[in-house]
């Protein structure tokens, strides 16, 4: 299925790309979330006419992911968690552990941006994070997790 994008997706293309893409992937995902439409004649001529003002739309949305990234860099969040005497902990602090810290602290994050690319955490210690704030912006954090007995 061919669609055009109405904004940049990682791995995909730019803003205005047409790009071949699966039905599933068009149909559960991208047309849903609003980041592409069907590439018809009528979407075309639509989109042509909408471009600058998208375009605007995606500027828009890179500065404050800019900010955001200003804001959140190097940031420490701690985080308290059961755990035995060997530093292992009961459980884990998963992305949704994160936001919550990161909230409690003043800053705005959702579940999605928080990339945990070893899974979730598991033993005592600071603990490098990334999070995806755009596509193109992504601030580090260090997320340090206490032991509690």
């Amino acid at each position: 299925m061919e669609v055009i994008l109405m904004e940049k997706v990682v791995n995909l293309g730019q803003l205005g790309d047409i790009v071949k893409v699966k039905e599933g992937y068009a149909r559960n995902f991208l047309i849903p979330q609003g980041k592409a439409k069907r590439a018809t004649e009528n979407n075309r001529k639509e989109f042509e006419a909408r471009r600058a003002e998208l375009e605007k739309q995606q500027q828009e949305a890179l500065s404050t992911a800019h900010a955001r990234a200003e804001k959140l860099a190097g940031l420490l969040v701690q985080v308290a968690q059961k755990a035995g005497v060997d530093g292992r902990l009961f459980g884990s602090v998963t992305n949704l552990d994160i936001v919550e810290a990161l909230k409690a602290q003043g800053f705005e994050a959702t579940k999605a941006e928080v990339r945990l690319p070893n899974g979730p955490l598991k033993t005592v210690g600071d603990h490098p994070v990334t999070l995806a704030l755009h596509g193109d912006v992504s601030a580090d954090i260090m997320v340090s997790v206490l032991g509690e007995s």
